[in-house]
């Protein structure tokens, strides 16, 4: 069975909107070329950092979650957002079943909360 996995990562404030995608795109690619399956990904947008990091007081937030029986993924897009002088800073856990099941049952009460209540 596949492990579940969430990564956050924060890219510099410095980027401009296209950059950004660009490289959530590059970090998307490398997943699904290692044969993960990507689960959910949110934009958590610019916020504020709690503490200066490269000088910097905000950076523009995402999440990864994916699915992965890749052993070596992990330090694979891990060295890759070390290497990515846009990436701040990332942070991988593997999750268990009750993270697992708890991600789905936030998204599918978000999903439920985002559809038009009919009259």
């Amino acid at each position: 069975m596949a492990n579940q996995y969430e990564t956050v990562f924060i890219m510099t404030p410095v980027l401009s909107d296209d950059q950004m995608k660009e490289t959530v795109a590059k970090y998307q690619k490398l997943l699904r070329d290692k044969g993960a399956e990507i689960v959910f990904e949110d934009n958590w947008g610019l916020r504020k950092l709690a503490y200066p990091i490269q000088k910097k007081s905000t950076g523009f937030y995402y999440l990864l979650e994916f699915r992965s029986d890749e052993e070596t993924l992990i330090h694979d897009i891990e060295l890759a957002f070390k290497r990515d002088e846009r990436i701040i800073r990332f942070l991988t856990v593997k999750l268990d079943k009750h993270a697992v099941a708890y991600n789905e049952k936030k998204r599918k009460k978000a999903a439920k909360e985002e559809q038009p209540q009919e009259a």
